[in-house]
């Protein structure tokens, strides 16, 4: 029973995932009492549980706060966060492997596709960008951006960032 226990715990811990390339499991997510019942039980994340972190200036420019909300469960690969961009603040160029949706939840921000122009999305917008498709999306130089990012990981991976957005191409509007 020790045996189970163990690769229970171990399938838990290794279906938690990561978000932004940071691992967001905590011995707090592990119960003491790990049962294959909980496998299937209903999980609630309280909010304000997980730690915001800055936005690493490797995939963003300027201020970025990203308040990880909920990590893939096996047999689910979907991730999600919730992303502040200050004005002036932008992702890296990137791509997912299955796509991303973006939900709009704050202020005015811009998104663009490579090779297309860039488009303003609002409170209330939904955005939806295709598997394998490069772009970049943050605040406008003005206007603070709050948009909530739901991706699929696949083989462990959500995202490939790329290149940073020059100032000339973030001012191409």
């Amino acid at each position: 029973m020790k045996l189970l226990s163990l690769i229970t715990i171990s399938a838990f811990l290794v279906s938690a995932g990561t978000v932004h390339g940071q691992s967001q499991t905590t011995a707090a997510d592990v119960p003491s009492a790990f049962s294959p019942q909980d496998l299937h039980a209903i999980k609630i994340t309280r909010g304000g549980s997980q730690r915001i972190t800055e936005g690493a200036a490797a995939h963003f420019t300027g201020s970025v706060h990203i308040d990880p909300l909920f990590n893939p469960i096996d047999p689910s690969r979907t991730v999600g966060a919730s992303v502040t961009f200050e004005p002036g603040a932008r992702t890296v160029w990137h791509t997912h492997p299955l796509g991303q949706t973006l939900i709009v939840t704050a202020g005015v921000g811009w998104v663009q596709q490579w090779g297309r122009p860039i488009e303003e999305i609002r409170k209330g917008d939904v955005v939806w960008i295709p598997a394998g498709t490069k772009h970049w999306h943050g605040a406008t130089p003005t206007t603070s951006m709050t948009h909530t990012a739901i991706t699929e990981e696949l083989d462990g991976n959500a995202v490939t960032w790329m290149e940073k957005v020059s100032d000339e191409e973030y001012r191409k509007r």
